[in-house]
């Protein structure tokens, strides 16, 4: 199985570290992933040496099979591709994910303005969308992860824009 984890554009250092970590890897091998694939961005951890912009490093470790790489043009394939994602709360990537219908475990970024991530991720997960997890508990989250409890993601309805709109503007 395939744990897939991105930090988008941003940088999310903590994040790499902890998912690179002992006690993170062990958790994806007991919940039965042979292979996480890191979209680390600009982060700085103890790999970050290794990678340069345009290049992808593997590396084996507590028996999981770890890829590493910085961008792409579109992470869409990666989602795709995945059996789960963990996520910066970025909310582009939380609808993306959603939409697809993926299981979604996303750690805010403690690290930036007003801390918009929490709420984001707080509000989706007491929806049941998603867990939400910091990264201190990302062991702890994949390990107590159950994805059959999700509730499904609304699908997107492009003229619900529209009819607010017109209902607004008294159109309607």
């Amino acid at each position: 199985m395939r744990a897939f984890l991105t930090v988008g554009s941003t940088k999310f250092d903590a994040l790499v570290q902890t998912a690179l970590s002992r006690a993170v890897l062990d958790s994806l091998n007991r919940k039965g992933y042979t292979e996480l694939v890191i979209q680390c961005g600009g982060s700085d951890f103890e790999l970050a040496s290794s990678i340069s912009q345009d290049e992808v490093f593997s590396v084996l470790r507590n028996g999981i099979d770890i890829t590493l790489w910085r961008f792409k043009p579109s992470l869409n394939d990666e989602y795709e591709r995945a059996d789960i994602v963990i996520s910066h709360a970025g909310s582009g990537t939380i609808l993306d994910v959603l939409r697809l219908g993926k299981p979604l475990i996303v750690v805010p970024n403690p690290t930036l303005l007003h801390n918009h991530q929490e709420e984001l991720a707080e509000a989706l997960s007491t929806l049941g969308h998603l867990q939400s997890s910091s990264v201190s508990d990302l062991a702890r989250a994949i390990e107590t992860f159950d994805s059959t409890a999700l509730v499904s993601f609304p699908l997107f309805d492009g003229s619900r824009f529209s009819r607010i709109l017109d209902e607004e503007m008294g159109f309607k």
